[in-house]
């Protein structure tokens, strides 16, 4: 059994989860101990303790321990890709691709280690010196997602080390693989015992002592929205730093004048890949009617090409989705989309496969409307909808109009339209001939309205969260 860990040291917890592969669930990935609350309190003790001394740390020590981390993802990102895989249910090469990403955020983060820097500033008083400087929060509580268990960790865990945080870390109770194994690998990197802990669980228990407890100076949340607006309306209770990333209806546009080809390859990597389990997914394509029918009917025929499966399978494009709930969450949406009257074009299909899981062929509606319910809430799964629209102009009203604004695309050849639409799109990215979901490592990630809160993730910008401004006054 996989234990938590806490000060430097794997320990048992009181209960123990089964972790089950959505693409075979008659295999345990492997079994995980879950923590209590005064289990986690004990985490969160030892955090504290922890953390005067990581904060004081030099930026060599923080870049050799972010780098061991780093080249040991890289190097294992094979191994981990297929824990990832049968854990999560992307395919292979999904898994590997996430895994070395997370690797990346590390050895960026080692370089970031070596750059901090502050500002010294002439006073409006004669000979008085100003020095401004970033300094660790403290206790940091992490709190991450299912859809990506080891990337989202990397890119709050990184950060945090990097800029002399103490951590808590409670990966989702549904994935608990993957967190697991980067605790495993941090407890290889020097980190002094105390500043990284891994407690496992469910949420109404782990996540709720996070939350609640005053040691906690941070908490960074990556989820749904009703759980985000409790996170945020706790530690706003108690003055505790918070940062929120959730969910999003992210839309893409194909104009008239789009290169077809990109834009039938960017709507189905983007709706549909990963299982359509991305926070960043184009559920909403909103397509000009002199292309929409064309569009369509390319649309149809990659989507009859593409191989769910087994996510180890060779060939696979498509895993199952995650688990029975999520499962039951899909065909839902795809019941309450024919009920509102759009039209069920492609998929939509629960399938079986040599091995039992949670299959679902990627469902495409037609003749929809931007006001309908598949339109407005997130149902995170392999399920998009086309909405007719008449140019350009309708296209960004329709696009801009709902409450998320994560991720937002346009496909077109114009420069006029592409450069409308980065200044005018609603969201926190802006995506041309691109899809909305894939980011890199290196810059912010996040977005407005209901989608997020707080300062952006990754990059440079993740310092915004990470640390307090101190401003120093000298008079020599």
């Amino acid at each position: 059994m996989k234990q938590n860990y806490i000060n430097g040291q794997f320990v048992e917890g009181v209960t123990a989860r089964d972790n089950i592969n959505p693409s075979d669930t008659a295999e345990i990935v492997g079994v995980y101990t879950q923590a209590n609350a005064q289990q986690t309190r004990e985490a969160i003790n030892v955090a504290d303790k922890a953390s005067g001394g990581w904060a004081q740390s030099t930026p060599q020590q923080r870049f050799d321990v972010l780098d061991c981390i780093g080249t040991e993802l890289l190097a294992r990102k094979a191994e981990l890709g297929e824990l990832l895989a049968r854990e999560e249910g992307k395919t292979l090469a999904e898994g590997i691709g996430e895994t070395a990403r997370a690797g990346q955020i590390f050895k960026f983060f080692a370089g970031e280690a070596l750059r901090l820097s502050g500002d010294k500033l002439a006073s409006v008083r004669p000979g008085v010196e100003i020095e401004v400087v970033r300094e660790a929060l403290g206790v940091i509580g992490i709190i991450t997602p299912w859809n990506f268990p080891i990337a989202i960790p990397a890119w709050k865990i990184a950060p945090a080390i990097c800029y002399g945080n103490a951590i808590v870390f409670k990966p989702a109770d549904l994935v608990p693989g993957c967190g697991w194994a980067l605790a495993d690998i941090i407890s290889r990197s020097g980190l002094p015992e105390g500043v990284f802990n891994l407690v496992m669980g469910r949420g109404s228990v782990v996540g709720e002592e996070i939350l609640t407890n005053h040691k906690v100076k941070g908490v960074t949340f990556t989820g749904s929205v009703a759980t985000g607006q409790h996170v945020a309306a706790t530690c706003a209770g108690r003055m505790a730093k918070f940062q929120l990333e959730m969910g999003g209806k992210n839309p893409l546009i194909v104009l008239d004048d789009a290169n077809l080809d990109i834009a039938v390859e960017t709507a189905v990597q983007g709706a549909f890949f990963s299982t359509g389990q991305r926070c960043t997914a184009s559920s909403r394509l909103i397509v000009a009617e002199g292309v929409h029918d064309q569009f369509v009917a390319a649309v149809i025929k990659r989507l009859e090409g593409l191989n769910i499966d087994n996510a180890l399978t060779d060939g696979v494009h498509i895993g199952p989705v995650v688990d029975e709930n999520q499962l039951a969450q899909d065909m839902d949406y795809i019941r309450i989309g024919q009920e509102e009257g759009a039209k069920l074009a492609f998929g939509g299909e629960q399938l079986e496969r040599s091995t039992k899981g949670f299959y679902l062929s990627p469902a495409l509606f037609t003749e929809s409307n931007n006001s309908m319910r598949i339109n407005r809430e997130e149902i995170f799964g392999p399920v998009a909808s086309v909405i007719r629209v008449s140019g350009y102009d309708e296209a960004l009203a329709v696009a801009n109009d709902t409450e998320f604004g994560l991720s937002s695309g346009i496909c077109t050849t114009s420069l006029k339209y592409a450069s409308d639409f980065k200044r005018n799109a609603k969201a926190g990215m802006a995506m041309v001939n691109l899809p909305t979901a894939g980011v890199d490592y290196h810059v912010p990630f996040g977005g407005s309205k209901g989608s997020s809160y707080g300062s952006r993730e990754q990059g440079r910008y993740a310092a915004e969260f990470f640390t307090t401004v101190k401003t120093a006054y000298i008079l020599p």
